[in-house]
């Protein structure tokens, strides 16, 4: 199999046009996980709104977590 050179220039040019989509593709992504904090904030106030009590929710979800898979799959 013959080995192909790449000159450096080639290579630094990969690498660098990789970081460019790399970090675009990041900021794309922040863009979502923004858009999803946002939708969940708005859930959590009309939860709130309606009289949900969100602390007390998290403490049956710990509690629930703390049981062991047998008693869980049993239900």
């Amino acid at each position: 199999m013959a080995e192909e050179k790449v000159s450096k220039e080639e290579q630094i040019g990969f690498h660098k046009g990789a970081l460019s989509t790399l970090a675009k593709e990041r900021q794309e992504m922040i863009k979502i996980l923004q858009i999803v904090e946002q939708l969940m904030q708005m859930h959590v106030k009309a939860l709130q709104d309606l009289g949900v009590d969100l602390t007390k929710e998290a403490e049956k979800l710990k509690k629930a977590e703390k049981k062991p898979i047998e008693d869980m799959l049993k239900k």
